[in-house]
């Protein structure tokens, strides 16, 4: 049971990022002016759909911890 579900999270993350984040023009500007590690800071704490996928991937590291 606790595979299917972290395969719907792991297929929902995807789904998110298919939509959101392919092609972001604000992650391309911020990763040409100022790098890709700020862009990639940008998109985690500040972004709302990197927030959303933060919290996905604290969900999944809880199921691996519960797992393991």
């Amino acid at each position: 049971m606790k595979d299917i579900m972290r395969k719907e999270l792991l297929n929902q993350v995807e789904k998110i990022m298919q939509q959101y984040c392919e092609g972001c023009f604000l992650h391309k500007y911020l990763k040409k002016e100022h790098g890709r590690r700020y862009a990639h800071q940008f998109c985690i704490s500040q972004c709302t759909v990197g927030e959303n996928l933060k919290e996905y991937g604290e969900k999944l590291t809880s199921y691996d911890i519960k797992k393991g």
